[in-house]
Order: C-alpha cells, then sequence, then structure tokens
C-alpha cells in the first residue's frame, strides 16, 4: 500500500507518527525493548501528550533476529497466527553503552543508535546488510480512522529481492507492489494463489513479517532505495534471518516456520491438465493419457480440473455422471 505522493508528501487524507529519537532502552539477557517517541524530547514538558513507540528487538532462533513495533499495545492476540519453532536454548548476547544498544545472535546483529534520530542497522560479522532509518517506521491514520504500520528496510546498489510466495510476474521482485492475500486471480495476474510474507535479498539476509493477515510490499517501488511492508493496526512484528548463502537463509526460514513432509517420489515426474477449455468426458481424458503413452512420454499424474464436476455445482465434489457415466469402471481400467 503507498502512503507518499511522491518523495515528499502524503496523499491527501493521511497523517503519520514517527519513531523520532531513542529515548530510553531497556535490556534482560535475552531482549531489548526501546521506547522511542514522536518527537525528539528535549525537554520534560516534550513528554506530555507525546505518542510513544516500543520496539522490541529478541531472538527467537540461532542467527534470526526478531522486531516489533508498537504504538498501543495490549488486547487479545491476534488469531490466527503462525505457529513458528521459537525457542531460548541457543545463545543472545545484549549489549548496551554510550552510543548504541545490540542484540546478537550467531552472527547477526542489530544495532540500536542511543544518539540522533531514529536507527536500526542489523549487521552481520560486523558487516551492514540493511537498516531501519529516521523516514523507515510509521504509523499511518486514513479518513476513516483506520491504521498502519509500516517499516522500510534499505537496499543497497543492486541489491535483489525474491519471494513473497507464488508470483506470475518477474522473479526479481524490485519496482513490484505485491499484497499477500490469497485470491483465485488466475495465473496471469499480480494476484496469486499462495502468497508468504517472507523475501530472500542478495546481500545475504531473509525476512519474514509474522502475521497471516494482508501484508502489503512496496519492494523499491514507493521509495526506490528501501522495500516497505505494512499491516493494518497498532502492531507490526518481522524477523531478519541471517545468511550469508541463499540455502542458509532458507534452512533458517525453513527451522523457524516448519519443513513438510518429503513429497512422494509420484509427484516429482510429469503431470498433465485438461484445463479449462477441454470438453471433459471419458472418452476425451482417456484420449490424453492414451496419447502420452503412445508416445512413449512418462505421465506421473494426471490433473482434471474442476469440469470433472457437474456445472453450476462447483462445491459438491460430485462427478458428473453424464460426462463420466462409469467413473469407477474407468478408473479402474
Amino acid at each position: 500500500m503507498k502512503f507518499t505522493d511522491g518523495y515528499w508528501q502524503l496523499r491527501p487524507g493521511l497523517t503519520r507518527l514517527r519513531p523520532a529519537a531513542v529515548e530510553s532502552v531497556e535490556a534482560t539477557e535475552r531482549s531489548l525493548v526501546v521506547y522511542a517517541p514522536a518527537k525528539q524530547i528535549a525537554g520534560r514538558g516534550d513528554t506530555l501528550n507525546q505518542p510513544l513507540f516500543t520496539v522490541t528487538l529478541s531472538s527467537p532462533a540461532p542467527d534470526v533476529i526478531g522486531v516489533t513495533i508498537e504504538h498501543h499495545s495490549g488486547g487479545l492476540p491476534a488469531r490466527p497466527a503462525f505457529g513458528l519453532a521459537t525457542g531460548d536454548d541457543h545463545p543472545v548476547k545484549v549489549e548496551i553503552d554510550q552510543e548504541t544498544a545490540r542484540l546478537t545472535s550467531g552472527d547477526l546483529t542489530a544495532v540500536v543508535r542511543l544518539e540522533g534520530p531514529w536507527n536500526l542497522r542489523f549487521e552481520r560479522d560486523g558487516k551492514a546488510l540493511t537498516d531501519s532509518s529516521a523516514r523507515s517506521v510509521g504509523l499511518i491514520t486514513d479518513q476513516q480512522g483506520r491504521q498502519y504500520l509500516h517499516e522500510q528496510l534499505a537496499l543497497g546498489v543492486g541489491e535483489t529481492v525474491y519471494g513473497l510466495g507464488e508470483r506470475f510476474g518477474p522473479l526479481v521482485k524490485n519496482g513490484q507492489v505485491v499484497d499477500i492475500w490469497n485470491a483465485d486471480g488466475g495465473t496471469s495476474s499480480e494476484q496469486a494463489y499462495k502468497n508468504v510474507p517472507f523475501y530472500l535479498s542478495s546481500a545475504g539476509y531473509g525476512v519474514l513479517v509474522d502475521t497471516p493477515a494482508h501484508v502489503s510490499f512496496e519492494v523499491g517501488s514507493e521509495v526506490v532505495s528501501r522495500n516497505q511492508f505494512s499491516v493494518e493496526g497498532q502492531q507490526l512484528t518481522y524477523f531478519v534471518i541471517g545468511g550469508p548463502e541463499p540455502k542458509d537463509v532458507l534452512r533458517r526460514y525453513t527451522a523457524l516456520t516448519g519443513r513438510p513432509a518429503r513429497v512422494p517420489a509420484w509427484s516429482m515426474g510429469l503431470w498433465l491438465s485438461t484445463s479449462f477449455t477441454t470438453d471433459y468426458t471419458e472418452e476425451t481424458t482417456s484420449s490424453f493419457v492414451e496419447g502420452m503413452a503412445s508416445r512413449d512420454l512418462p505421465l506421473s499424474v494426471f490433473h482434471f480440473d474442476c469440469f470433472w464436476m457437474r456445472q453450476f455445482h462447483w462445491c459438491d465434489f460430485l462427478w458428473d455422471p453424464v460426462a463420466f457415466p462409469d467413473r469407477p469402471g474407468w478408473c479402474a481400467g
């Protein structure tokens, strides 16, 4: 979702709050809680009627750092939610000095600057991967009172972004608008059936936005040097997953989110579908299968699209008795 009119202005009817600077930090053995008001605090009077952002850094798994940004907190947990394999049996290092607060998990470190404008930087082995800077975080309110939280993580020169689930456009997502919301839009549009709010960067990290709700990604399409993601509400949680290689990011991502069972061998073979445009009869579908066999083309799966059901009965899952009068015998043969 785009909130700006160009780079300098918000779209008409929108207002925005941003964390301006860090006011204080609280540390535990495994987390950092950062309090960032929406303006620089010059005196005690500036704290009155002042919106405050709470940013919590933690590590649910090795080389994974979670960031939760909140404006108003409280209420019941959002449901449904992703089931993540989180744990606290891996080392986490928390440090605070005069200039920075740091949380390290494995080779991945989140660095919060304590002086000056808001800045949260992610490093691997001391090398910067991406950051959230002064204009990155925003709480947007529209004319209907709906509120959205967005984050923008920096994209370096030449950095490319991949992923976000099933997509039918270019493999590289830079410059695209991607809405994470499953829809039956066909295979020739920006809508998709299997959306996933996870992307992989060529810079050696991945990002998972922790919600099954609607997530809008602006991959260099609102600010050309940043990847923006936004959700409706008062809270946004995302995980930065360390690399350095794509296989390392994917291994840690799947360890966090869960791995599927091994697929059967037949699923790796050639699939054939009649699609929607073919007459569905026993004779027609048999001719497809027999045609493959006559050409010595190995066929593992034959896929029936929804016309195997009676027309205008797309939800009862009953075979069309006219097109397939002897389905049990035909399938057995």
